[in-house]
C-alpha cells in the first residue's frame, strides 16, 4: 500500500458569529483542515474523520521536512487502504479549541487582543459537528457519504446522524459510548484537577505568566493513558520488571524508593506524561475532557436513546468494539446497535477480540481493517466509485 506522501494543512476563516450549545457564540474563527484524494464531479465520495481528545485534523500522510509526522490514522487512510483515498475525498478537521492551528484557548481573543486562556467559552461534541458542517458547506459538500470516528471521533460522528441526518450516508463509529459513565468521568475529573492544581496554572491565565502547567499536564496524561491499555497489554509489555534487573532479584538490586522510578511501567508512563507536556494545551485539556463528559444525546429524551436516535436517516450504520477496551467496552457499542434496531435502522456490529484496551482503534490490527476495508468496498460500490 502506497503512502500519501507529504500532506499541507488549510486553513478556513469563518466572519459569522457559531452559537454554542451553553447559550454563547464564538466569532472571527478559523478551522485547519487537511484533504487526502480527490472529490468527484458529483462530490458524493466524501469521508469526515472525526479526531479523538489529543488528535488533530492530520489524520494521514506525512510533513515535508520533520521525520515521524505520520497522522494519527496513517494505517488507515491512503491509497490502497482501508479508506482508499484513490476512491474517496477524505478530510479532518481540527475541532474548535484545540491546540493544533483552529481557534482555542491559546489563540488571541479579538475582542482582548490577549489569549483566551480560562476565557474561551465552552464547546461540545454538538458545537464541534457545527463547525465541521460550515467547513463542509465552504467546501461545497452538501452530503457525505461517510463520517468516521474512533472514541470521541466516534461521538461526533453519532452526533452527525442526529445533528444533520439527511446529510450522511454511513456512519462508522469505533470504540466509542453513548455517553461516559460516572467512572470515565471520575477518571477526567482526577487528570483535571491535576492540571487545575498545578502551581502554574495561574486559574487558566498562564500565557501571561510564561509558565506551562506541566507538573499537572504529565499526571493527566499517565491517569488518561492508563485507561487507554488493557491489563493484558501493560502486563506483556512491562510485567512487573524493574529498570535494572528482575524484582525476583536478591534485594540489593532493590532500591525500595517512596520516590525514584523503579519498575519500567513507571517509566514508561512517566515518559508519555513527559511528551504529551511538551506538545498539548491544559486550557484546550480541559476543555475537550468536558466535552467528553458532557455528551449524552438520550438526555434531552428522557435518558431514552432509542428516542435519540428516532431522527437518524443515515443508510446504514457500522458500530466496533473491542474486547478489552474498558474504557468504552463492547457493551456501551451494544447499546448503540440496540438503539439503531429499535427503530429498525440498518446496523452491523462487529466485535473485535485485541488484546490492546481502547488504543487498539488505532492501531492495525487484520480483523479491525478487514472489517472497515469490506464497509468502505460497499460504500464505493453503491457509489460507483
Amino acid at each position: 500500500m502506497a503512502s500519501l506522501g507529504h500532506v499541507t494543512p488549510q486553513t478556513l476563516e469563518f466572519a459569522d458569529p457559531l452559537p454554542l450549545k451553553s447559550g454563547a457564540s464564538i466569532g472571527r474563527y478559523q478551522l485547519v483542515y487537511e484533504t487526502y484524494g480527490t472529490l468527484n464531479a458529483a462530490k458524493s465520495n466524501a469521508v469526515l474523520v472525526c479526531h479523538a481528545l489529543n488528535a488533530s485534523h492530520h489524520v494521514a500522510g506525512s510533513y515535508a521536512g520533520q521525520p515521524k509526522s505520520e497522522g494519527w490514522w496513517d494505517n488507515l487512510v491512503g491509497p490502497g487502504k482501508p479508506l482508499d483515498t484513490d476512491r474517496f475525498f477524505v478530510i479532518g478537521v481540527n475541532n474548535l479549541g484545540s491546540c493544533f492551528g483552529s481557534t482555542g484557548p491559546m489563540q488571541v481573543n479579538p475582542d482582548t487582543g490577549q489569549p483566551w486562556g480560562a476565557d474561551f467559552p465552552v464547546v461540545t461534541v454538538e458545537d464541534w459537528v457545527d463547525a465541521q458542517a460550515r467547513l463542509l458547506d465552504r467546501l461545497g459538500i452538501t452530503r457525505l457519504a461517510a463520517v468516521l470516528g474512533g472514541s470521541l471521533g466516534g461521538m461526533q460522528a453519532l452526533s452527525w446522524t442526529l445533528r444533520y441526518p439527511q446529510r450522511v450516508g454511513h456512519c462508522i463509529a469505533v470504540a466509542t459510548a453513548p455517553n461516559l459513565s460516572a467512572q470515565n468521568i471520575a477518571f477526567n475529573e482526577v487528570a483535571r484537577r491535576a492540571i487545575i492544581t498545578d502551581p502554574d496554572f495561574h486559574g487558566g491565565h498562564f500565557y501571561a505568566h510564561g509558565v506551562l502547567p506541566r507538573r499537572g499536564l504529565r499526571v493527566a496524561r499517565m491517569i488518561g493513558h492508563i485507561t487507554y491499555l488493557s491489563d493484558d497489554s501493560m502486563e506483556e509489555k512491562f510485567g512487573r520488571s524493574l529498570r535494572n534487573g528482575s524484582v525476583d532479584g536478591a534485594p540489593p538490586e532493590l532500591g525500595y524508593s517512596t520516590q525514584e522510578i523503579e519498575f519500567q511501567i513507571e517509566s514508561y508512563l512517566r515518559y508519555q506524561g513527559d511528551k504529551f507536556s511538551e506538545y498539548f494545551d491544559a486550557n484546550t485539556y480541559l476543555l475537550i475532557t468536558r466535552a467528553l463528559d458532557y455528551f449524552d444525546p438520550a438526555r434531552e429524551h428522557g435518558g431514552d436513546l432509542s428516542r435519540a436516535f428516532a431522527a437518524a436517516r443515515a443508510q446504514r450504520f457500522l458500530v466496533i468494539s473491542f474486547t478489552t477496551d474498558w474504557r468504552f467496552p463492547p457493551a456501551r457499542s451494544r447499546e448503540i446497535v440496540k438503539a439503531l434496531v429499535d427503530n429498525r435502522i440498518d446496523v452491523s456490529y462487529a466485535e473485535i477480540e485485541a488484546p490492546h484496551g481502547h488504543d487498539a482503534f488505532l492501531l492495525e490490527d487484520p480483523r479491525y481493517h478487514g472489517v472497515l476495508r469490506a464497509y468502505f468496498d460497499r460504500i464505493a460500490a453503491e457509489l460507483s466509485i
